[in-house]
């Protein structure tokens, strides 16, 4: 693995998903309802596909349940409870990756930062660009932060990040996210202060307005 390949990895695995100031405000009330995670994540279904309506257009990921079974099924957990809603692209490395997954309400993301993981087992599908991963700062510590690969990030397999999904339409609108703010974004002031720091220091940071599982479409049979 070469000096930049070395460097480029500790970047993702230094994903840090503390904020111990966050720990010492109370509890806000959660305006927007999201559903607290399970203790283990329902099985969700064995393929589906989850529509992002994003400030920036709109993309869809397939999510392969076989890829990566835990991580789907936390995928599945979060979109059906509203959780990606609002959520802000915080951290945009071109030609690498987009990441994103911290909820803008801090009360609901205390709670959600808590249900960690265990890893699923490499089943040999690679971060090849397009594809979506789960972030984690370490063995067995995936929440809810996820990032697209935006070119093939092979060497990713090895150091534990296995793929649940890919962008299967809309890859255009994920590369044109806004990458201005680059890695500026301070996640622990976001598990803190959620949008409220990230819309005053970041006013035009790409975000997500709504993440929605979506029903096939059903082809007509030809006459």
């Amino acid at each position: 693995m070469s000096r930049w390949t070395s460097v480029v990895a500790m970047m993702v695995l230094a994903i840090v998903l503390t904020g111990a100031a966050d720990e010492k405000k109370p509890a806000a009330k959660d305006a927007r309802s999201v559903a607290l995670p399970k203790p283990n994540p329902p099985k969700g279904p064995e393929s589906y596909r989850v529509k992002f309506v994003t400030s920036c257009g709109d993309f869809v990921v397939e999510v392969t349940r076989k890829w990566s079974p835990l991580g789907a099924d936390r995928f599945h957990e979060a979109v059906t409870g509203g959780f990606y809603d609002e959520c802000r692209f915080f951290r945009v490395v071109p030609n690498f990756i987009v990441q994103f997954g911290i909820n803008g309400d801090p009360a609901v993301q205390r709670r959600w930062r808590r249900a960690n993981l265990k890893d699923d087992r490499p089943t040999g599908h690679s971060n090849l660009k397009s594809t979506v991963t789960f972030a984690t700062a370490g063995p067995n510590t995936r929440t809810t932060q996820l990032f697209v690969n935006l070119k093939d990030n092979a060497f990713l397999d090895k150091l534990g990040f296995t793929p649940f999904g890919k962008v299967v339409s809309g890859i255009e609108t994920v590369q044109k996210i806004n990458a201005e703010y680059g890695e500026k974004a301070q996640q622990g002031a976001i598990q803190g202060e959620g949008n409220k720091y990230l819309k005053a220091e970041f006013p035009r940071m790409d975000y997500i307005k709504t993440a929605r599982v979506v029903k096939p479409k059903v082809k007509k049979a030809a006459k």
